[in-house]
Order: structure tokens, then C-alpha cells, then sequence
């Protein structure tokens, strides 16, 4: 993989994002993590599609991860003292088992990361999987400050990380599109 295309994402990536993401489902349970162990929540990414916020990555023509960005702000876990307004926020960044171990992901938050800047923003943030450690320092090793971590009783998620906008890894695949 030495370059990938990305690619705005239309209602007929549906399926593929979700198999992309029940696909992660299957892998983290099998390493013994209770992340993503839900149906895809469709509604949602039906959502984030429609308002252009949701991109495929693409190998030769082979969607191998996904990633949607907004600058929509969890509520639940940013506050106003986070000074929300000031950053793009990532979600659903899920690799294909297939493309794993090429820093694929670190590459799409870089790209993500030059977008923020590009927009002016300040931080590039992401709440990830509350107990999902191995996923926390993966975040940490790429550049990225643990904030808090928020427990909430109807929600997995809430391990709060930020970065820079701008900041670079400079690993992985070209991005490009």
C-alpha cells in the first residue's frame, strides 16, 4: 500500500462501512474487548453521510477503512471550558483487518488533522472506547494527550484525547483526494 485514495462517502457505502465496522466488532471481541459489541447504529451514519462528513478509503479500488469527521461536539463529553467550537472531531475510524499493521490509521488522522488546520480549528479530538487501553495508547503513541475519561452508565465510550490541528505522524500510506 503505498497510496490511498479517499473518497466521499454516498448512501451506497451503507453496507460497506458496515461490515467494516462489524468486521472490527468480530476482531476486538475475539481479543476479549466489549468495544463496539452493538449493531452499527445505521441511523447515524445514514446521518453523517448526508451531511458529507463520512469518507471511504480506498486501495486499488478496494474500501479497506472509513472515518467521519464533524465538528459536532458529544455534548455528553465536551464542555464549554473544552471550548468545543475549536475542533474536528473523529468518529467511526475503522482499518479492514485486511489493510491492519500499515498505519493506515494513523495516516487517515493526519489527514484529518490537516483538515482541521486547514479550517482554521485548533484541536482534532475523538472520545474512544472507555476500556479499551491498547486503543488509548495507540492514540497516545501518534501524538495524542488523554484529557479525562467520562463514565457514563448508558455509554462505552468516553476516553477523551486530543491533538493539535496540524500535527503529523508522518507514518503510513499516502492519503490522497
Amino acid at each position: 500500500m503505498t497510496a490511498v485514495v479517499i473518497r466521499r462517502a454516498t448512501a451506497a457505502d451503507i453496507p460497506i462501512i458496515t461490515s467494516l465496522m462489524e468486521d472490527a466488532r468480530s476482531w476486538l471481541d475475539s481479543r476479549g474487548s466489549d468495544q463496539w459489541q452493538y449493531t452499527p447504529r445505521v441511523d447515524r451514519i445514514e446521518a453523517a453521510i448526508a451531511a458529507q462528513n463520512t469518507w471511504i478509503a480506498e486501495d486499488g479500488g478496494r474500501p479497506v477503512a472509513t472515518i467521519t469527521i464533524d465538528r459536532s461536539a458529544d455534548p455528553e463529553f465536551w464542555e464549554s471550558a473544552d471550548q468545543p467550537e475549536e475542533a474536528l472531531y473523529v468518529h467511526r475510524l475503522v482499518v479492514a483487518r485486511a489493510a491492519a499493521g500499515q498505519d493506515l490509521g494513523s495516516a487517515l488522522l493526519d489527514w484529518a488533522s490537516r483538515r482541521a488546520a486547514s479550517a482554521g480549528l485548533r484541536w482534532q479530538r475523538l472520545d474512544a472506547w472507555a476500556t479499551n487501553s491498547d486503543l488509548h495508547r495507540y492514540y497516545q503513541t501518534r501524538g495524542w494527550t488523554h484529557l479525562r475519561t467520562i463514565r457514563l452508565p448508558h455509554r462505552g465510550s468516553g476516553a477523551l484525547f486530543q491533538r493539535p490541528a496540524g500535527d503529523q505522524t508522518g507514518v503510513g500510506p499516502r492519503i490522497c483526494g
